[in-house]
């Protein structure tokens, strides 16, 4: 058991969470997307800690972090074509791209995959770190294994204190939902995970852009998890969800019908359905705000002690792809289609 530590963001602050990591431990970091469990990722023993702190199966594949472009080199034994490309576009930022792994990279950090996925996060403390390590840190989000991501370091300490040593504090994440995942088939871009960098944004590089059909399905039984978040049940809080795909007003008539006194309506607006009379939560009214403050609802949730949600569906295009994907691993695919 440690005492788990928040630590600010200042040098002195980073240079002690820079100390943990070269020590093989774990540490808590801030990146814009969500918060990460970070550790060396080329040290078996320090990732095995990452598995522990989380409670996470071994089978889940790691994202390793980044901080320059030459990094990648010693990790993967070849960079597609189309990797320089998404790497000119999109990096620093949200966006993780699998290649084949070269030996460097341990099986466990690879949860066991011929391949890696890698990222250059844009925050510029994880970046800070990652400089300051000299090595690539494996990350995945810094929360308790299937419970939603943390976005602040207030969410991770609820699930890691004692855990680990140190979290430090970056402040809230900017974008809210994990980065997206691409692997490359030839001229085509397949998505695994959505994230802020959406389809749309993708085919400026390639007009070929697939998404993987484990996006907005469940993996079949064996089916390996090529990318974080392919899980069948992940994300979730203690309640039961259930995503109600309609309109407003066929989601009030639903809510009249369906829900009991226990029954929180999980809303893009709080007048959606205030005069209905039950309790009612916002996760935002557009789509990067949805993205921006989904994990902080789900975690709202909890602390209200919900039994039953009924949420309102997001849209399914843009980043919006992204909050839905992770909404519907949260509800366990408990979707009604009005």
């Amino acid at each position: 058991m440690f005492e788990t530590k928040i630590l600010s963001a200042d040098e002195s602050s980073i240079n002690e969470a820079v100390n943990l990591l070269k020590s093989g431990e774990v540490v808590g970091m801030p990146t814009e997307t969500v918060y990460g469990l970070g550790a060396d990722a080329m040290n078996e023993n320090a990732v095995r800690k990452i598995f522990a702190a989380k409670g996470r199966p071994a089978d889940n594949p790691l994202i390793v972090h980044i901080s320059r472009f030459d990094m990648i080199e010693p990790l993967v034994t070849e960079i597609p074509e189309l990797a320089y490309k998404c790497a000119e576009e999109f990096w620093p930022g949200p966006l993780t791209m699998i290649m084949p792994k070269s030996d460097a990279v341990p099986e466990i950090t690879s949860g066991g995959l011929d391949s890696v996925g890698i990222r250059m996060p844009s925050h510029k403390v994880a970046r800070a770190i990652i400089n300051k390590c000299g090595f690539p840190i494996a990350a995945p989000s810094a929360n308790l294994s299937g419970s939603p991501s943390p976005t602040t370091a207030g969410h991770v300490f609820n699930d890691m204190n004692g855990r680990i040593p140190a979290i430090v504090d970056g402040g809230f994440s900017a974008v809210g939902v994990e980065s997206t995942v691409i692997s490359f088939e030839k001229d085509a871009i397949r998505i695994l995970r959505p994230g802020f960098i959406s389809a749309e944004d993708l085919k400026e590089i390639t007009p070929d852009v697939i998404i993987d059909k484990g996006v907005l399905g469940k993996l079949e039984n064996g089916a390996v998890a090529r990318s974080p978040g392919m899980k069948y049940k992940h994300y979730a809080p203690k309640a039961d969800i259930t995503i109600i795909d309609s309109s407003l007003g066929a989601y009030r008539t639903y809510v009249k019908e369906h829900a009991d006194k226990d029954t929180v309506c999980m809303v893009f607006k709080t007048d959606d359905c205030e005069d209905l009379g039950f309790k009612t939560i916002c996760y935002g009214s557009s789509d990067s705000e949805q993205a921006h403050l989904l994990f902080d609802t789900l975690r709202e949730l909890d602390n209200i002690g919900a039994k039953k949600v009924f949420a309102r569906c997001p849209n399914k295009d843009g980043i919006g792809l992204a909050v839905y994907n992770r909404l519907l691993r949260a509800a366990a695919f408990q979707v009604v289609k009005l």
